[in-house]
């Protein structure tokens, strides 16, 4: 049996020609989440995958081999239900609450833009037909979210440099700006203007 011990996310770095000439291996979701299995690749070897714990492999990853060989992921077809907007009787934003409800429940999601997919559940059906989604059982791979937090095995070093909020700009009011602000501010202190009544000067009579 061949040991794996090594992954590479997504075969970042490698060169296409070498993603094209690895052996592959199909796992579905069930096996894809441990990180202690067994699989048969393409070329009929027995691998057996020992990775970091708490690693989720992912369609496309690259598992290096302790020969120094590549065998690259593809996400085998699965059964999962496909949940859709109802046009006729709601609004893409049934999605959304969808993911919501689902998300409260644990549920592994994969989301789309238009659609969501999840593993088959008669119970979790019924309660997506009722929120008017239309859900359809069907065989594809199935990727879900890993979680905001979930390292997933995948170390993207993401180094995002924020640069600090500028401050903005002040708001200047022009002679046509009719903004009713209440600025909240106590002009109870402010000292009222000072009348000055300037009397004309009149001629002295001798």
């Amino acid at each position: 049996m061949l040991q794996v011990s090594k992954i590479m996310p997504q075969g970042a770095g490698l060169a296409p020609v070498l993603l094209k000439r690895a052996a592959t291996v199909e796992l579905d979701w069930d096996i894809r989440q441990k990180s202690r299995f067994e699989a048969t690749d393409s070329l009929g070897r027995q691998l057996g995958i020992f990775l970091p714990r708490g690693t989720l492999v992912r369609g496309a990853d690259v598992l290096v081999a302790e020969d120094g060989s590549m065998i690259r992921v593809i996400a085998a077809p699965q059964t999962v239900l496909r949940v859709t907007a109802c046009n006729a009787h709601g609004s893409p934003f049934d999605l959304a609450r969808a993911a919501y409800h689902l998300g409260n429940r644990h549920v592994p999601i994969e989301l789309k833009p238009d659609h969501l997919k999840i593993e088959p559940d008669h119970v979790l059906a019924e309660m997506l037909r009722s929120m008017h989604l239309i859900v359809n059982e069907v065989s594809e791979s199935f990727e879900p979210e890993g979680g905001a937090y979930s390292a997933g095995g995948h170390s993207h070093e993401h180094s995002h440099a924020h640069a600090p909020a500028a401050a903005p700009a002040p708001h200047v009011h022009g002679p046509d700006c009719n903004h009713g602000h209440d600025h909240g501010h106590d002009h109870a202190h402010e000292a009222p203007p000072v009348a000055i009544q300037i009397h004309p000067h009149k001629p002295h009579s001798h």
